[in-house]
């Protein structure tokens, strides 16, 4: 059974709750139900030192993907792997704070959506390949 890791700010619990609501909802759209087909394992951090700590264990606990909602969140979990897939959805400059190496060609093991412009059809096709297939496109 694969295993998310979900890495989040859990200080703002009523921000959160969507996020998490429409994360289960697209886990579901694509046949995955938690505790049926798919382990998540949840990271809720209220300060950095937590947010460091919580990224290294869940590349100790061997999670095949890790969910960053936010780019503090995905700037944590590539800092602890270069290996697992990395999902964000909010980076503005992913460029800029160093997750990818350019938009048309990120390399590593950064993918998701970016505020920053460019082709928005591009790049929601790769991540809807990315979620079928369990990986990130490269």
């Amino acid at each position: 059974m694969p295993v998310i890791g979900v890495l989040y700010n859990g200080s703002t619990e009523q921000q959160r709750s969507p996020l998490i609501g429409a994360f289960h909802q697209g886990l579901y759209e694509t046949g995955y139900v938690e505790g049926r087909n798919v382990k998540i394992g949840y990271r809720s951090w209220d300060n950095k030192e937590q947010l460091a700590k919580f990224a290294t264990e869940l590349v100790a606990d061997r999670v095949d993907l890790i969910v960053a909602p936010t780019t503090i969140d995905a700037i944590a979990a590539k800092r602890a792997t270069s290996t697992i897939p990395i999902v964000t959805i909010t980076a503005g400059n992913p460029v800029g704070v160093g997750l990818a190496a350019s938009l048309a060609r990120p390399g590593g093991n950064v993918t998701g959506l970016s505020s920053q412009g460019g082709d928005i059809t591009k790049r929601l096709g790769l991540l809807a390949e990315a979620a079928v297939s369990g990986s990130p496109t490269r």
